[in-house]
């Protein structure tokens, strides 16, 4: 199913899973869809295998974390979440050098806890891991000393930004 992009996310400058100027991160782009969930897309490269050919698990566990966790901001751009539990399945293989998409989306909340889904989706639409996690409503100041100038907490369009997503 095709779904709209309504609005991009920020990125930071050294954040593993979204940072733009980290060398060894996999610098995620975030959309947000017209069906109120959380989209990502990366190309992971040879640097973030596990097996020859392989994406490794802990990075595909870094990337729906970080999605399921954020979905939040689409309700809350001011809350940002803590993950207090989070259970993955790995289902497929995944590859690197090819782009992937990532779908989040929050399944239940009361006022300080909010529970979401996702998976990691191939190029041939096939699940490859799926996940399940639990996560603490913080605000950032309550999580780190985050300076949003310094940090380059800000949105960075990209000529290849995409204006819809199939998943």
């Amino acid at each position: 199913m095709i779904h709209k992009v309504q609005k991009k996310q920020q990125n930071s400058r050294l954040c593993f899973v979204c940072g733009l100027k980290n060398d060894f991160g996999i610098k995620a782009g975030f959309f947000e869809m017209d069906n109120n969930e959380l989209a990502a897309t990366f190309t992971p490269c040879e640097k973030h295998q596990s097996y020859p050919g392989r994406l490794h698990g802990g990075i595909a566990t870094a990337i729906l974390d970080e999605t399921i966790g954020r979905a939040i901001m689409i309700e809350h751009d001011e809350i940002w979440s803590v993950t207090v539990e989070l259970q993955i399945k790995f289902k497929r293989p995944v590859p690197h050098d090819m782009e992937l998409k990532v779908v989040g989306r929050i399944t239940d909340q009361n006022k300080r806890f909010f529970v979401g889904t996702g998976e990691l989706i191939l190029p041939n639409g096939e699940v490859a891991v799926s996940a399940r996690g639990k996560y603490m409503k913080l605000p950032i100041d309550k999580i780190a000393d985050f300076d949003h100038e310094k940090e380059e907490w800000k949105v960075v369009e990209a000529k290849n930004d995409p204006q819809e997503i199939e998943f």
